[in-house]
Order: structure tokens, then C-alpha cells, then sequence
């Protein structure tokens, strides 16, 4: 049996094109035995149909040729002999459709189900796999141009952690998923062979060894065949066996393998957290570069691609490209560091005669210099000597000097000022007052656009008795209907437009600047469709109901509501700051986070935060009675006892089917 190619795991973190374009190979030869797939089963259908139609065809004629003793022919007197001869044919047909039936059944269980079962588990995991690998890659992708992207002149060392932190982590993740995707398609080499033998092989027993009469059909032959089909039948059973077996170990030894390059430390996957020593004395060197391309007169973009080294020459591969191209003669081609872009580790490749030269990024300092050092080496022609290593040993103090960035400014004397450094320095100080979008909301926090989980769900719930945790990390024990207080009980009706983390919850700033970006994501996404809800107001809680059942889908106590406001413009968006707790950070209580919630209402949202605002004062009274009667006689009650507000536009309470209150303009 021929061998069978397999994808490298331990090649899985480094992801080069090398490695991609024999993933391509891979995903190529699975998409074609996913179409040979969908052919075959389309023909072993139709077998199955053609066998199923003869079972119900042989069930009709039996039936048929007993109606013939319930004819009522008019000349039909003596015709005893033809009824007991057809009653015998229709038991032998009987049988016979008896004998179509179970074959009919067997080569649905043991040539149509593998096949269906094939289809749907092994290459099904193959193309979600292939999409989770390509949103892992994207995402890593992603993480990097802002990594790229880090400042020099004003490197902050948070912002800093938190890229490098979102790297990792998302290059944890490729990682995770092109090994599964790798495990996957090595496996289908395997599975795709048993998968072609084994329905053909419960088609074939099913036909020649099928119960008692089906011989009958077969009889001619039958003896002299028999013999020869009992052997290939066991040869290719054990060679069935043989693969599943072979398919075993290989998933082990993956499996193995997966675990072991699993349990490296977080280092590997962090950029500018390489703890080995940078090796100065190398001749070749490969992996991604960010490479500087004008796109005009003074503007320039950044391409990552992959770069490596082949003899003197500096040649790229694009992701994706079955072989590389020659981006630069090295041979006598000066390198250096420079300072550009305000970006960090960048080096200048130039040619002899000074008419080529491209300014490439790595993306750690150990890559960096090691970057600097080989090009160096190589354009020296070190890797023609019969000694390259010693040679470039003996270069290895030139190879530190080449490190040492070279800025495009005129060189200034010790001690004398940096004008830019102060005019920033000043710059900072006076817009330090002022706050900043980022100092409300981390650049970057995700929206989520709909809180709205399935009626039937907490349907299926209620009646279980079972407690809902909802997606926010709220509980909604203390909002239940039970609890709520009766002398505040107010509906309006909203659109929920968005949610979405904010530094802080003590000021109104966050919520027009949480409206501002939730409001441009949906437009940028093409997101305008919204699900109207009821959002009731009491002195405890507040409670998002849908509508058609009645069921609660979030609730927030009152005093978690740390903030609330309208729109200053458009008067019917409002929205409103919730405080939680973050459990993941150490303590015993959590960190405290927050979250601002967005909505549309039909009318004003000065009312909802007049209502709002009635409602924690209801709250603050309770712990004082004298305040609670003072605030009693101060305010308009209804007949029921209830506060006298405006109406409710739902046109009736989140109890369904209650008279709206009366109104006061």
C-alpha cells in the first residue's frame, strides 16, 4: 500500500507558505473527494432506490394476484385451479418481496449509511475546521498590524502589554486550530480509503450472502463463484482492518505530538518575548517581515509577507504562492537600522549602487538584530567561504554596531534639548484634563447588537423551574415579578440597540460616547434591524420583557445603575451605565466593571430617566419612612396606589392584560 503525506504539526506555529502551500495541496484533495463523495452516494442511491422500488413492486403483485378470488366475474364459475395456482405464486412472490425487503434494508444500514455518515462527520469537521482556521488566522492577522503599529516616540506600557497579551493570544488560537485542522486532514487520508471500500463492501456481502432465497437469483454460477468471493471478501476485510489499524496509531502519535507542543510555555506565542540569545553568526533566515510600499507622494503602507534567504539572495513568498520570487541581490548591499514611520525595529536594505533599497519591520527585537546580522553576513559573501560559521564569528562586533538605529534627524550634541520631546510634553499636560474617547471605552471593545435569546428557551425554562444566568453576568432572582414594588411599575416601549464594556461609570460622558460608536458600528455592519421590547421600571429593578410572552430577559437591580441619561440631540435615545463584578481579577469581592446599555424608545428618553430617577429615590426613601411619606405626599398617587406618571405606550404592564395608569401631562 502506497505511503501516506501527512502535515508536519510542529510546522503548525510557524505557519509559512512553505507549510500553506501543502495545506492548499491537502485542501485541494478534499474538496475533490467531497465532490467523488457526493457522485458516489448520488449513484448508491439510486441502487438503493432501484432495490426498494423492486421490494414494493413484488409487494404489489402479491397483493394483486390475491384479488383475484374477490373478482366478482360475471364468467368467473370453475376457475378454483386458477385461484390456488395464483394464491401459490402469490406466496412464492410473497417471499420473494420479503427476501427484496431485507436486502433493501441491508444496503441501506451497511453501503448507504457510511457513506451518508462519511459525508457528514469527516468532511463536515473538515470544512468547519477549515473556516475556524481561517477566522483564527484573520484574527492573528489582525492582531499583529496593531502590534506593528506600536508606537516609539510615546510607547505606552500598557497598551503595549494588552497587544502583546492579544497576540498571544490569538496566535494561541491559530496555533490550537491549524493543529486540529492539520490532525483532520492527515486523518482523511486514512478515512477516505475505508471510506471507498467499506459500503462496497456491505453491498457485496449483502448481495452474494444474503438470507436463504436470494441464492435463488444468483444460482447459476453460484457454487463456482462462491469460493473466489469468499477469499476477496476477506482480503478486503482485513485490508480494511489493516488501515483502521494504521489510522490508530497515527492518531496517537498526532495526538502525542499535539499535546506536547501544546505545553510549551506563553513565551512562544508572545512577539518580543523570545528568551534565547540573539545568534549573530547566521547565513540563512526566514519568516515575516513588514515591508514599506509607497502608495503616493508621501503616503506608505505596510505588507506583511514572508521573507527568506537562498544563497545571496533576499526572496519573498506571499501566503498562499506555491514558490517564492527574488526581491534583492544581497552581494556587497549595505544594512542597517534606521528609525521610521515611528514604528520600532525597522532596518534599511540597500544595494551597491544605491538605486534599490526597502525598509523592512520584524517583529521583536531578537528578530531584529538577527535579521541585521544574516544580511550582513550574506552580503559579505560569508556563505562562499569553507568556513561560514568561524567567518562570521570573527565579523560578529561589525554585526553589533549595524544594530544601532540611525535616525533621520540631524545628530544633536550631549545634553541639548529635544524640542519635539518638550512641545509634547507640554501638549500632554494641557490636554490632560480633558477625556478622551479611550479613557472612556478601550479601543477595540466589542458590541454586542442583540440581548435577545429565543421566547421558547425561556419558555422551556420557566416551566422547569430552572434558574437563567443571563449573557452580562447578572442575576435576575431579586426582579422577579414577585418582588417588584408596588408603588412603581412604569413600561415603555424600546429598541435595544447595543451593550458594550466602558472604563467608568460615574459619568454621562461614557454613554454618549458608548451611543456614538454603537450607533456608527451598526451602520458600518449594515446592522438596522431591532427587536421592540418592554422595558419596566420600578423602585428595585429594572426589566427588559418581551412583549409576545411576557418573560423577563434581563434584569438589573436599581442600585447597580450607576448612570443614565438621554441623548442631548436626538431626545428619543437613551442609555444607562450597569456595574458588576469582574471575578477573574484577584480579590475577594472582584473588580468592579462596567457596562452601558443603548436603546431607542418611542417617545422621549427624558422620561424613562425621570422614571428612572422617581425610582431610586423610592429606593433611598424606603430606609427613612418620614422621607417615604414626605415623598408620598408630594407626589400624585393613582386609585391602586401607584405613582401618578405619564402613560405607558405598550398599552399594558409587563403582567399582561393590566389597565394602562392614568396619565398627567
Amino acid at each position: 500500500m502506497p505511503a501516506v503525506h501527512t502535515l508536519l504539526l510542529e510546522e503548525a506555529l510557524q505557519d509559512s507558505p512553505q507549510t500553506r502551500s501543502l495545506l492548499s495541496v491537502f485542501e485541494e484533495d478534499a474538496g475533490t473527494l467531497t465532490d467523488y463523495t457526493n457522485q458516489l452516494l448520488q449513484s448508491m442511491q439510486r441502487v438503493y432506490g432501484a432495490q426498494s422500488e423492486m421490494g414494493l413492486a413484488t409487494e404489489q403483485l402479491s397483493r394483486q394476484l390475491l384479488e383475484y378470488e374477490k373478482q366478482n366475474f360475471a364468467l368467473g364459475k370453475g376457475d378454483e385451479e386458477v385461484i390456488n395456482t395464483l394464491q401459490k405464486f402469490a406466496e412464492t412472490v410473497g417471499e420473494l418481496n420479503t427476501l427484496h425487503s431485507e436486502l433493501a434494508t441491508q444496503m441501506a444500514d451497511r453501503m448507504i449509511f457510511p457513506m451518508i455518515q462519511f459525508r457528514e462527520k469527516d468532511l463536515t469537521e473538515i470544512s468547519t475546521l477549515r473556516e475556524i482556521f481561517g477566522i483564527a488566522s484573520d484574527e492573528h492577522e489582525a492582531a499583529m498590524v496593531k502590534y506593528s503599529r506600536l508606537p516609539k516616540k510615546k510607547e505606552n506600557e500598557k497598551v503595549k502589554a494588552e497587544l502583546v497579551g492579544e497576540v498571544a493570544y490569538s496566535r494561541r488560537k491559530q496555533h490550537q486550530a491549524s493543529m486540529q485542522y492539520y490532525c483532520a486532514l492527515n486523518a482523511l487520508q486514512y478515512r477516505k480509503r475505508v471510506a471507498m471500500l467499506e459500503p462496497m463492501l456491505g453491498y457485496t456481502q449483502d448481495t452474494t450472502h444474503g438470507c436463504g432465497p436470494t441464492i435463488n437469483f444468483y444460482k447459476k454460477g453460484i457454487d463456482l463463484v462462491s469460493k473466489k468471493m469468499d477469499s476477496f471478501l476477506g482480503s478486503v476485510s482485513s485490508m480494511t482492518q489493516n488501515i483502521q489499524a494504521q489510522l490508530d496509531s497515527e492518531a496517537e502519535a498526532m495526538r502525542m505530538t499535539q499535546r506536547e507542543l501544546l505545553s510549551m510555555e506563553d513565551t512562544v506565542y508572545m512577539p518580543d518575548r523570545d528568551p534565547a540569545p540573539v545568534n549573530r553568526t547566521l547565513i540563512q533566515k526566514a519568516g515575516y517581515l513588514n515591508i514599506r510600499n509607497k502608495t503616493g507622494l508621501v503616503t506608505t503602507a505596510w505588507d506583511r509577507l514572508y521573507f527568506f534567504t537562498q544563497g545571496g539572495n533576499l526572496m519573498c513568498q506571499p501566503r498562499g504562492a506555491v514558490a517564492g520570487g527574488m526581491v534583492l541581490d544581497l552581494d556587497n548591499s549595505s544594512v542597517m537600522a534606521v528609525e521610521c514611520e515611528d514604528r520600532r525595529y525597522c532596518f534599511q536594505i540597500t544595494s551597491p549602487n544605491g538605486k534599490t533599497s526597502m525598509i523592512l519591520q520584524a517583529e521583536s527585537k531578537r528578530e531584529y538584530e538577527e535579521w541585521i546580522c544574516t544580511l550582513n553576513n550574506i552580503s559579505r559573501q560569508i556563505y562562499l567561504t569553507d568556513n561560514p560559521e568561524a567567518v562570521a564569528i570573527r565579523l560578529n562586533q561589525t554585526a553589533i554596531q549595524a544594530v544601532t538605529p540611525i535616525t533621520s534627524f540631524e545628530k544633536r550634541g550631549e545634553g541639548s534639548p529635544n524640542p519635539d520631546r518638550l512641545e509634547n510634553k507640554e501638549y500632554m499636560h494641557k490636554t490632560s484634563s480633558a477625556a478622551e474617547p479611550e479613557d472612556l471605552i478601550v479601543p477595540g471593545t466589542p458590541i454586542q447588537f442583540d440581548i435577545m435569546l429565543p421566547a421558547s428557551e425561556f419558555q422551556d425554562q420557566n416551566r422547569a423551574g430552572g434558574r437563567r444566568t443571563n449573557p452580562f453576568g447578572e442575576t435576575d432572582d431579586d426582579c422577579s415579578p414577585e418582588s417588584d414594588d408596588s408603588l412603581l411599575q412604569q413600561v415603555f416601549a424600546v429598541r435595544f440597540l447595543g451593550s458594550m464594556a466602558v472604563r467608568s461609570g460615574q459619568s454621562q460622558e461614557v454613554i454618549y460616547e458608548a451611543m456614538r460608536q454603537v450607533l456608527a458600528a451598526r451602520a458600518i455592519h449594515n446592522i438596522f434591524r431591532t427587536t421592540e421590547s418592554h422595558l419596566m421600571v420600578t423602585s428595585s429593578c429594572l426589566r427588559l420583557i418581551d412583549p409576545q410572552t411576557q418573560v423577563t430577559r434581563i434584569g438589573f437591580q436599581l442600585q447597580e445603575v450607576t448612570q443614565f441619561v438621554a441623548h442631548q440631540e436626538n431626545g428619543r435615545l437613551m442609555g444607562f451605565v450597569v456595574e458588576g463584578r469582574d471575578w477573574s481579577k484577584e480579590g475577594e469581592e472582584g473588580e468592579p466593571s462596567f457596562s452601558a446599555f443603548v436603546f431607542e424608545s418611542n417617545t422621549e428618553g427624558e422620561k424613562i430617566c425621570y422614571t428612572i430617577s422617581l425610582g431610586k429615590d423610592i429606593m433611598e426613601a424606603k430606609k427613612d419612612p418620614e422621607a417615604l411619606v414626605q415623598l408620598l405626599k408630594n407626589m400624585p398617587l393613582t386609585n391602586e396606589g401607584k405613582f401618578l406618571l405619564l402613560d405607558s405606550e405598550t398599552g399594558s404592564t409587563a403582567n399582561g392584560g393590566a389597565p394602562d395608569e392614568e396619565s398627567e401631562a
